[in-house]
């Protein structure tokens, strides 16, 4: 394996410590994935460069020049503390000519509109819940063909940010109210979309122009009451005592090989359509139906060695460190997209 000069951009407040000891359970959880990342690439060799960016590309050219890094590995997810610009920073890697890990930034840009991407697959025949657009400002109307109930989210925005158990409404009242909600909190556009009810599954994948697709994974909630929603919270994702408290956990989902094989086809397949790169995840509801409908696309979800991504990696052999090589070694490999 070639050692690599690798530049690692990340926000300055989740640059990593040396040690884990140094923070808390909690603290840790917030750098965990940047963490890894580090350390591991660390251990395998690989010459690391931690830069942190948040308002200033400029950094950015200098470290390029001056340490002339064989790839970026980029962990941003937003820049000058808006969501949509990562992909800005994607492109500017590109100007620079510089190799990067993760999605190019057409995939990004398509994939992050949950509204443009739900319309692309639609057209493509894949299940998709049904859905409508509030944009900020526009009046909150809802369409006669949309029946409750929904499940109302930031158009935008991922990792869960405005999701609660509110975000389900069953009245044109409370979907008022959610929508200026996400319009006042997030400072999006709301999406509303049909709330499946079921098992919430996860499908990860690696690739450019040949995709591996890993075993599905599952959210679940072994203390929840029967008559609660299961919902994919920011708290049931990240908080640790929230996690024990309700018997929260990411696990192995469990599927028919028929079930499985339908994932993994329509999953590749969405990765191709929405134009992703890299690495990614696919999110999905398995209704009572029995139909996989769509939710969102991840590109560059997060990789920390112990979450859904990594494990559904290392449930096919592929283990934590060779991992991180792959993802390089596509980056390295990517040819820009035209």
């Amino acid at each position: 394996m070639k050692k690599l000069r690798v530049l690692l951009l990340t926000h300055p407040q989740l640059i990593p410590p040396e040690r884990r000891e140094d923070l808390t359970p909690q603290e840790f959880m917030a750098v965990k994935t940047e963490f890894d990342v580090v350390t591991t690439l660390k251990a395998m060799g690989h010459e690391l460069l931690v830069l942190g960016v948040q308002y200033e590309l400029r950094p950015i050219r200098d470290a390029v020049d001056t340490f002339r890094p064989d790839i970026v590995f980029n962990m941003l997810e937003e820049f000058h503390g808006e969501v949509l610009f990562d992909q800005n920073i994607v492109s500017y890697l590109e100007l620079l000519q510089v190799p990067y890990t993760g999605c190019n930034p057409r995939g990004m840009m398509i994939a992050r509109d949950k509204a443009i991407s739900k319309k692309l697959l639609a057209y493509h025949g894949l299940t998709i819940p049904a859905f409508a657009v509030f944009p900020m400002g526009a009046t909150i109307k809802r369409p006669a063909q949309l029946q409750f109930p929904l499940i109302v989210k930031s158009l935008t925005v991922d990792s869960s940010v405005g999701i609660a158990r509110t975000s389900i409404v069953d009245t044109d009242a409370k979907l008022a109210e959610r929508v200026t909600f996400i319009h006042d909190r997030v400072r999006t556009a709301a999406i509303a979309e049909q709330f499946i009810e079921g098992r919430e599954i996860y499908v990860s994948l690696l690739g450019n122009e040949r995709v591996q697709s890993f075993p599905a994974w599952e959210l679940v909630a072994e203390k929840k009451p029967d008559h609660v929603p299961l919902l994919a919270t920011r708290q049931a994702k990240h908080d640790l005592e929230y996690q024990a408290r309700h018997g929260i956990k990411f696990t192995r989902a469990e599927v028919t090989d028929a079930q499985q094989e339908t994932l993994a086809k329509v999953s590749k397949q969405i990765f191709k359509i929405l134009e992703l790169s890299g690495y990614g995840r696919v999110d999905f509801r398995l209704g009572a139906d029995g139909k996989f409908y769509f939710l969102e696309a991840n590109p560059n979800p997060e990789i920390a060695s112990r979450e859904e991504y990594a494990a559904s990696a290392r449930a096919v052999g592929i283990e934590y460190p060779e991992l991180l090589q792959r993802i390089l070694n596509l980056g390295l490999r990517r040819r820009l997209l035209s």
